[in-house]
């Protein structure tokens, strides 16, 4: 008589294929028992309230605030200065490297500053009027003079 071909392994397996099966129609039985079809839109909608919450209510229309689109700033804003031109104290300067840092005197911002935007040399605690240019690691100085 030839022996089973079923290994306990193969048994195993396929159980646990079964089960698997079983679990999945289940699960799949309980979403379709819980679905919720049929919404009407008035269920679906979501209000904003005056303060920017969700709210399933509608919001008061006695609370209607109605804005003009000419009034609406929907880009980022624009910062001008008066006066392009700045002045700042040089507080760092290595002449055989080619850069240093100027500190603005309005905002006390520190900026860089390369050798190739120099009109003149400078060097430590001198003062003098530049420009600023946004890089891509930050502020950088331009047509950078002494001043008197």
């Amino acid at each position: 008589m030839a022996k089973s071909k079923e290994t306990f392994g193969k048994k195993e397996k396929e159980k646990q294929r079964l089960k698997h099966r079983q679990d999945k129609q289940q699960k799949m039985e309980e979403r379709k028992a819980n679905a919720k079809k049929g919404k009407s839109l008035d269920e679906m909608m979501a209000y904003i309230d005056e303060n920017g919450n969700l709210s399933s209510m509608p919001p008061d229309p006695k609370k209607r605030k109605v804005f003009k689109q000419e009034d609406m700033n929907t880009g980022v804003p624009v910062h001008e200065e008066e006066d392009p031109i700045r002045n700042g104290i040089v507080t760092f300067f290595n002449d055989a490297k080619g850069y240093g840092f100027i500190k603005d005197i309005k905002t006390q911002e520190s900026i860089f500053v390369h050798a190739n935007q120099l009109s003149e040399l400078i060097k430590e605690n001198d003062k003098v009027n530049f420009m600023v240019e946004r890089g891509p690691k930050g502020l950088s100085a331009l047509n950078v003079k002494k001043s008197s």
